[in-house]
């Protein structure tokens, strides 16, 4: 198995307005008792969505303009709070494959570089612009380019930034720790055979 490359995202877009959203707005506490990560993309913003003012139309997880988006644009310190990965799976496994926003907590950040989900950065006008043109027009594409370093929506170009070594994970597929394992795994092998205490038991 080759490790994954990620170059370039594409796809609509989905707005998602406010600074500070936490990780536990965007998947509730309870739901971290789950072994798995299997379905917690059902309770992505969940609460939230519940107490969504009436007359407001819908939150944009359940516009039905946004269905399949794939490309999440946010304002500032977007995934702060606590340092839970149900955060990014959950939001990987409703669809969201990169997103584009003003800054991250760090450690959201971390857990998204470990799933192969990249969040740039652009200028806090440009994330409002950005938010501004996919509710103008929702079925637009948005693409985001890691090796130009570009976010292209609207017939515009906007500049992009990521840590050096997160765009180099990304672009050689080094983020993709189980690939790189199973890529070499009979080199995996052989160094297990010479391990005492895993062979000493088999």
């Amino acid at each position: 198995m080759t490790p994954v490359r990620i170059e370039r995202v594409e796809g609509r877009g989905l707005p998602l307005r406010g600074h500070d959203i936490d990780t536990d707005r965007i998947i509730p506490a309870r739901f971290l008792r789950a072994v798995r990560f299997e379905g917690l993309e059902a309770h992505v913003f969940e609460d939230d969505r519940a107490m969504w003012p009436a007359g407001n139309g819908a939150h944009p997880f359940d516009e039905p303009a946004y269905q399949g988006a794939e490309v999440l644009v946010v304002n500032r310190n977007f995934g702060c709070g606590s340092s839970r990965e149900h955060a990014p799976q959950g939001l990987y496994r409703w669809g969201i494959r990169a997103i584009v926003g003003e800054s991250y907590s760090e450690i959201f950040f971390g857990n998204a570089v470990a799933l192969g989900l990249p969040c740039v950065c652009v200028a806090p006008d440009a994330a409002g612009w950005l938010q501004d043109t996919i509710a103008r027009g929702p079925a637009a594409p948005l693409a985001l380019d890691l090796r130009a370093m570009t976010v292209t929506a609207g017939g515009r170009t906007l500049p992009a930034t990521l840590p050096g070594p997160a765009r180099d994970a990304f672009l050689s597929g080094a983020w993709d720790a189980t690939g790189l394992l199973l890529d070499g795994f009979d080199e995996v092998e052989a160094i297990a055979r010479r391990l005492p205490y895993v062979t000493a038991f088999t």
